[in-house]
């Protein structure tokens, strides 16, 4: 069974496109790990085991009523943040991760250019799931870092209501060290939720994306 050190390196020798944004993003996440904190001390993340490089499906989500807080320490209700009509990315991150946060990282950065004029509607957020340590002025430097446009916002908050997040969307695992990479996209309010598990490269997320707003 393959770490996912080991996996990245098999996609690169075996999928130039993932094998770019896989180096690049490893080297991205050694860079931030001084910048924003410590490492997250020599663990490693769980597996993840798939067919592909990301598995889709759909699902019938309801967003829980939470605040959570914004990188400006603003209160943020979730559920009334996901009622706008602007289509939404989604993921889950914490500012230590060195290994699947900076290739999510990296992938939804890179989002908005593939999209070109259809990137003006869309809204990226990204959910903490290390509230222990992503303060919100954590969460701002690390914004800052990445290059993090306007219309992407990260999200921190109390330990409970982050733990009820995840379990909304099916990602809890317990602990930080065994999430997996995951990606949610949803049109607007009131539509089903896609969810992409595993690594999808931006112009696969672009695809996916152009497939939920045409819907």
């Amino acid at each position: 069974m393959m770490s996912i050190r080991e996996t990245m390196m098999k996609k690169m020798r075996v999928r130039s496109a993932h094998g770019v944004l896989a180096a690049a993003c490893i080297a991205m996440g050694a860079l931030l790990a001084p910048a924003v904190g410590h490492a997250h001390d020599g663990k490693a993340h769980a597996q993840w085991e798939g067919t592909g490089d990301y598995q889709r499906t759909v699902r019938p989500y309801a967003v829980p009523d939470v605040v959570l807080t914004d990188a400006d320490a603003r209160p943020v209700r979730l559920r009334e943040l996901l009622a706008g009509s602007d289509p939404v990315m989604m993921n889950f991150v914490f500012t230590t991760c060195g290994t699947i946060c900076p290739v999510m990282v990296k992938v939804f950065a890179d989002v908005p250019a593939a999209l070109g004029a259809q990137a003006a509607n869309l809204r990226l957020i990204s959910i903490s799931i290390d509230p222990d340590n992503d303060t919100p002025a954590q969460l701002k430097t690390y914004a800052k870092a990445i290059g993090a446009g306007e219309r992407w916002k990260f999200l921190t908050g109390r330990v409970q209501d982050i733990k009820t997040v995840q379990m909304a969307f099916d990602s809890y695992r317990g602990d930080k060290m065994n999430h997996e990479p995951l990606t949610l996209m949803r049109q607007a309010p009131g539509k089903p939720w896609i969810r992409i598990d595993g690594f999808a490269t931006p112009d696969e997320l672009v695809r996916e994306y152009r497939k939920v707003v045409l819907q």
